[in-house]
This record gives structure tokens, C-alpha cells and sequence, in this order.
């Protein structure tokens, strides 16, 4: 073998060392890439798993317990929401954006209220003035509370917004709270998951859930079944009922005894005008 011919084999190797050299480098960079696929979908499961966890939690404790809970472990609350993110990417339709719609064909006027706000979705949606209210705060635009118990000045509310975060063991005191700050007239939405209301499934029954709300205060106006996931209730605040002095008949007598009767008209105030004195 000539003296050439022996550095032409040499350069030979040393390609081909080259070669599986980097051959074996660019393997062992997609060998992470799947390493990092399955962790990230361990991640996902341990998430999803937590998230279920947490849920299940907030459904079985009061409004205040759920405070104290987050507020002694806020990475729970980061943790839920996560995991509530991933859960919501698989649905078709998300609630939070048919009351969004909804909200967009009213009056950029009304004040609203988001009970249970998450990262304010409709603070950021539509025009109106909106009180982003929720158990824990990392943004300085939402109200960290006990949503039972606000900071809201009564009757200041034009629309309240439950979505998906009528949770805990007293969410009574929440629709109460929602009635001291809506005015008289206001709006009431509720969105929950569409399972929670299947009574085959051990589930409320839909027409008794609107007749409690209605005892508490609203007057049912109408409910969407349309979406597959979730079910939405719309409420209006019943007007205040007043008594009116109607008639007053003084000095009549009846057997002998003189009698001051009063009677008396317990009236809508929305509809009060329509009341003529006699």
C-alpha cells in the first residue's frame, strides 16, 4: 500500500469515527426527547390526579375552610387551576365564554361580580366594571375572600357570575352573598358541570336546584341543557315586596263598638305605582 493511499484510509476512518460519533450523539439527543414526553405526560396524570384531589376537597368543606386551606398552602391554589386548565382544554365549549357572549350583548354599563373568578377571564373579556372575586390572589385585580362574606356594598351588583365555582357545603351562603350585593332586578348565572344535575346519576334534580334558588331570593327565568358538558341557570333578584296602606276606615262602628281598621297591601315595588289609594 502506497504512502497515499494509506492517508486516504486513515481520513477514511477517521470520517467514519466522525460519523458514529455523531450518529451516537444525535441519539442520545432523542433519547430525552422521549424521556421528556412520558415525564410530561407522568406530569400530566399526577396533575390531573391532584386537581381531582383538590376538587374534591372544595366540594366537601365550607366557603371559609376552603379559605384557610389555600391560604396555609397557596401552591394548592396554583396546582388546582392548573389541573381545572387541562381539565377545560377538553371540552368542546367552555361556560366562561357563553356568559362572556352573553354579557357582550348587555350594557357595557352593568357592574358584574365573578364569584369564584379563576384568572379573571371575564375581567379581561368585556367593558363593564368587574369585581373579580376568589379564594386566593396573585393578581392585585382580584378580590382574595370568603365568597359568603364580601367586601361589596349591598345592592351595587347588576349581574353575578357563578362559573363552575358553586362549591363547598354552604354554597347557600354564596347565593345568599350574590342577593345583598345584586340589585333589585339583577342577574344571576350559574354554570355547572351537566353531571351534577343528573338524578340517575345521583346528581341534583335541575327543578328542585332552581326552586332553592328561587326560595332565596330570585325568580327563575330560564336554564340551557344546548351544551354537552355543562348546564347554565339564569336568575333575576326578585323585587322587594312593601306594605301599603290602602284604606283607612276610622270611627265606624259595628254592635256598638267603634272600630280604626287599616288595611293593608302587600305589593311588588316594582309594580307599586299601579296602586291606587282609595
Amino acid at each position: 500500500m502506497t504512502k497515499s493511499e494509506r492517508k486516504r484510509g486513515n481520513k477514511k476512518s477517521k470520517d467514519q469515527q466522525r460519523f458514529t460519533s455523531d450518529t451516537s450523539k444525535s441519539r442520545k439527543f432523542k433519547e430525552p426527547s422521549k424521556s421528556s414526553s412520558f415525564l410530561d405526560k407522568m406530569r400530566a396524570r399526577l396533575s390531573g390526579g391532584h386537581f381531582r384531589m383538590i376538587n374534591e376537597k372544595l366540594y366537601t368543606c365550607t366557603g371559609k375552610e376552603a379559605l384557610n386551606y389555600f391560604q396555609e398552602e397557596p401552591s394548592l391554589f396554583d396546582l388546582y387551576h392548573a389541573g381545572y386548565k387541562m381539565q377545560m382544554s377538553n371540552w368542546p365549549e367552555q361556560p366562561v365564554n357563553v356568559i362572556i357572549g352573553w354579557l357582550k350583548k348587555k350594557s357595557p354599563s352593568l357592574v358584574i361580580a365573578d364569584f369564584g373568578c379563576g384568572d379573571a377571564l371575564i375581567a379581561k373579556s368585556v367593558e363593564n366594571k368587574v369585581y373579580s372575586l376568589d379564594l386566593v390572589s396573585n393578581d392585585p385585580n382580584i378580590i382574595a375572600c370568603d365568597m359568603s362574606n364580601t367586601s361589596l356594598v349591598s345592592s351595587s351588583v347588576d349581574v353575578a357570575v357563578f362559573c363552575l365555582s358553586l362549591m363547598g357545603t354552604n354554597y347557600q351562603s354564596y347565593i345568599e352573598e350574590a342577593n345583598r350585593v345584586l340589585k333589585s332586578g339583577g342577574w344571576l348565572l350559574i354554570a355547572e358541570v351537566k353531571s351534577r344535575f343528573d338524578p340517575n346519576t345521583g346528581g341534583a334534580d335541575p327543578e328542585k336546584f332552581s326552586n332553592a334558588i328561587s326560595e332565596l331570593g330570585f325568580k327563575f327565568v330560564k336554564k340551557d341543557f344546548s351544551n354537552k358538558m355543562f348546564i347554565l341557570f339564569y336568575f333575576t333578584k326578585k323585587f322587594p315586596y312593601v306594605c301599603r296602606i290602602s284604606k283607612i276606615l276610622k270611627g265606624k262602628k259595628l254592635n256598638g263598638l267603634r272600630l280604626n281598621l287599616v288595611c293593608i297591601s302587600v305589593v311588588d315595588t316594582k309594580r307599586a305605582f299601579f296602586l291606587v289609594d282609595h
